[in-house]
């Protein structure tokens, strides 16, 4: 058998500059070192992971010297924890890597002139900013070093809390989140003490055993709170129990479901979230517009931060009242709905069939009688045919997933020739890839990076592009 190298440290590794991804750089001997867990300004020791020519991939060991700039971290969790990496980062330096970073990925990957990079629109909280939150149920506890180096290594520990990093099937037991209002501590330490006393059996991923999987909370501006409690599978008096101690304890909670699971995976989708106190939905605004926000809704995790977001799409669209605005990827219709005053016409299309029924709620929730909703996929929805009944777009709006938009939605922006489209993306890498693919016939004119994830390196950006011909 082939003996394995002993891994590779490095000491006192003085940290210079950020690259991305949380990711900190170091240079030795012309090779450059990404570095997970540091930033600039640290010394550390270092443990290399990937071994390249050219350059390396390192996780921290330990900080020998630490940067004059890093701030103890807030949160029991950090460390062990994957969310939240740059608790230790001043909140204006973070500001600045992402601005740094989206401007460097739309010059390396997208390849054309960006004449305006915004400054980055910070949030104004940095805390308690999120209105979503995903526990989970494990009956295998993420052990840390400590523990394991005093020998606590009983792993069959019941844990509700956040997936270990790159760990499938370990679950860190989280006691406080400042994710969200402190609301969410209460309905999960509830729901764990009262399984822990009864002894209801937690999830094993593994086998696919044991009864509670999720708690998902959703807390809106609104003061609305909706809990949906997992299960893996029907028991009915247990469950009557469970969620009436849990309405008894946390009064907070405004709608109450359960949701049985007998899949494999954790997702929603084919399942039906059952209501079992309240309506079934929680109300959520964004400046004079309400959204209905259902168990399976997708919305901004991050509702304050989405208005910014959302007025600079209305900034960049310029709208006069007589456009005809296609909103892509539309979803639950909150970005169409929110500039909906300036267009004549709104059109929003999104595969997801359940989007659309929420963003037609939502819209004749506010009122919006010029505004239509379409289930399928834009390649085959928009057509000369679709064109000619509900109109040719002067604006587009599109805010893909994280993986960008399909070339082939590409070719059809291309052939489509609107004049002005803007968009919305959750990733710069893959917007700056579409940007490059535009620039057949599209030039950038502003770019405005928003910070939606403080203490991530998560950025949002909003790019306004017109058609050359049109300039």
């Amino acid at each position: 058998m082939r003996k394995k190298n002993p891994p590779v440290v490095l000491e006192q590794v003085l940290l210079t500059d950020y690259a991305a991804e949380g990711k900190a750089i170091a240079r030795i001997d012309g090779k450059v070192i990404f570095v997970s867990g540091a930033i600039p300004g640290d010394v550390a020791d270092v443990m290399l992971v990937k071994n390249k020519k050219e350059w390396a991939e390192a996780r921290v060991l330990r900080i020998t010297t630490p940067s004059p700039e890093r701030l103890a971290p807030f949160c029991p969790h950090f460390g062990t924890c994957g969310g939240c990496k740059w608790q230790m980062l001043p909140y204006e330096k973070q500001l600045v890597y992402k601005h740094q970073e989206a401007g460097e990925n739309l010059k390396r990957i997208g390849k054309t002139e960006i004449p305006e990079l915004l400054p980055i629109i910070g949030s104004d909280d940095t805390k308690t900013y999120r209105n979503k939150l995903e526990f989970t149920f494990s009956n295998k506890r993420y052990l840390t070093h400590l523990e394991m180096e005093s020998g606590n290594t009983d792993a069959l520990q019941n844990a509700l809390g956040y997936h270990a990093p790159r760990i499938f099937d370990k679950i860190i037991d989280i006691q406080e989140c400042h994710l969200m209002d402190d609301v969410n501590n209460k309905v999960r330490n509830t729901v764990r003490a009262y399984a822990l006393e009864k002894g209801l059996p937690f999830y094993d991923i593994r086998n696919h055993t044991g009864w509670l999987r999720n708690i998902i909370i959703r807390f809106t501006t609104t003061g609305e709170l909706m809990v949906n409690i997992c299960l893996n599978h029907e028991d009915e008096a247990e469950r009557k129990a469970l969620l009436d101690h849990l309405l008894k304890q946390v009064p907070e909670i405004t709608t109450l479901l359960y949701t049985i699971n007998p899949k494999w995976n954790d997702t929603l989708y084919g399942l039906e979230p059952v209501v079992y106190s309240g309506k079934g939905y929680v109300m959520e605004k964004l400046e004079k517009w309400s959204f209905i926000v259902s168990p399976k809704s997708f919305f901004q995790t991050n509702t304050k931060q989405a208005e910014k977001l959302y007025g600079v799409v209305r900034d960049f669209a310029q709208l006069t009242g007589k456009e005809v605005v296609y909103d892509l990827y539309c979803g639950t219709g909150s970005i169409g709905i929110f500039i909906s005053d300036g267009a004549s016409k709104l059109v929003g299309v999104e595969v997801v069939e359940e989007a659309i029924v929420d963003a037609e709620k939502n819209a004749k929730l506010n009122n919006i009688n010029h505004a239509a909703f379409f289930a399928g996929d834009v390649i085959k929805i928009c057509n000369d045919a679709f064109f000619e009944t509900h109109g040719r777009p002067d604006v587009v709006i599109t805010d893909p997933p994280r993986a960008g938009m399909h070339e082939k939605l590409i070719q059809k922006l291309l052939d489509m020739e609107t004049p002005k489209i803007v968009y919305v993306s959750c990733n710069t890498a893959t917007m700056a890839r579409d940007i490059a693919l535009l620039a057949e016939k599209y030039q950038v004119e502003k770019v405005q990076p928003v910070d939606m994830f403080p203490h991530t390196h998560h950025i949002e950006c909003v790019a306004l592009l017109t058609l050359k011909s049109a300039s």
